[in-house]
């Protein structure tokens, strides 16, 4: 019996006022104004009023401010702020980190090196997280032994420190760490593949992946 991990995208799509290109709202961020007339980032895409749609980027976010598109598409006078592109990195980082916390207390987050190896060995482990500080070798060893017992897992996150790490999962010092799959899992996914598009990576995780549970059954 296998348990299955899933990256749920949009249904609906939306063009981006910025690049006019069609996307799913997986891709982009929802922005309404204030009332107070301060563009508002909508990650939740659940503000009241009318909003606008740009592509989850850094660059996007702050070509929008530069030509003026959020009150063009807005139909009003609103101001966007400079330093609204890294308040949102900010805020994209924190939803993630949130979302790895959840994980752990779901039971959905394995930490340590021996232990991740012996979990991808049993095909147990859906994905992996290695802090930013992590050794290279480490890293390949056990992202080996990921693709060989899950060739469709999805790249791994590698958008925390480990001192991020430590503190979303209540341990010290977590260098690697390991999903065992569920909704936490899932939902910790696709927040990571969010932020990582938001910062110009295209590490995106796919639509489907199998965790096997270990009884060795499909």
């Amino acid at each position: 019996m296998t348990q299955s991990v899933e990256v749920q995208l949009g249904e609906r799509q939306r063009c981006c006022a910025v690049t006019r290109m069609v996307r799913d709202e997986a891709e982009l961020i929802r922005f309404v104004a204030a009332p107070d007339g301060a563009v508002v980032a909508d990650l939740a895409a659940r503000l009241p009023g009318r909003g606008v749609w740009v592509t989850c980027s850094k660059a996007c976010v702050a070509e929008a401010i530069s030509k003026g598109a959020f009150s063009r598409s807005l139909k009003t006078k609103v101001e966007a702020s400079a330093e609204l592109p890294d308040a949102i990195e900010v805020m994209l980082r924190k939803r993630a980190i949130e979302a790895l916390s959840i994980a752990n207390k779901a039971g959905e987050v394995a930490t340590g090196f021996f232990k991740l190896e012996a979990g991808l060995g049993k095909g147990q482990i859906a994905a992996l997280l290695h802090a930013r500080e992590a050794a290279e070798d480490g890293c390949q060893k056990l992202d080996r032994k990921l693709r060989a017992s899950s060739p469709m897992a999805p790249a791994p996150i590698g958008l925390f420190t480990v001192e991020e790490l430590s503190l979303a999962l209540g341990r010290s010092n977590v260098v690697h760490a390991g999903l065992k799959g569920g909704g936490a899992s899932r939902r910790l996914l696709s927040e990571a593949r969010r932020l990582g598009l938001y910062m110009g990576l295209e590490a995106a995780a796919p639509a489907h992946l199998q965790v096997n549970d270990g009884t060795g059954s499909e």
